[in-house]
């Protein structure tokens, strides 16, 4: 698989791996290999970023779209990471409340379909 799919099966930031994985083909007993005993450059990688916007967004308890709505499109670093969190501005308090207002919904739809 491309370099590209296999850093998001990953959960890591393609720019910020190293260079020969960048450039090569990653197999599917690599990829089971990279996941099941990571490299020390991956798992610097998932501890401290820079990540990529859906492990932000996960992170921080909000949408990748409300990563967007607030300002936020390049990777972070875990550090910074805590640092929005730290700092918890308005436009994080709107997200993490509309992050739940759906998530409420979803519940509400699934119970209703008699899923739950």
């Amino acid at each position: 698989m491309k370099p590209a799919t296999a850093a998001k099966k990953l959960g890591v930031y393609l720019e910020a791996t190293p260079a020969e994985f960048q450039e090569g083909v990653v197999s599917r007993d690599e990829l089971n290999a990279l996941q099941t005993e990571p490299p020390e450059w991956l798992r610097d990688l998932r501890r401290n970023g820079p990540h990529p916007r859906p492990v932000i967004a996960a992170k921080l308890g909000i949408s990748i779209s409300g990563l967007a709505r607030g300002g936020i499109t390049d990777a972070l670093t875990t550090e910074q990471i805590d640092a929005v969190k730290t700092e918890n501005p308005d436009w994080l308090k709107r997200e993490r409340e509309t992050q739940a207002e759906v998530r409420k919904e979803e519940a509400r739809v699934k119970a209703s379909r008699g899923e739950g």
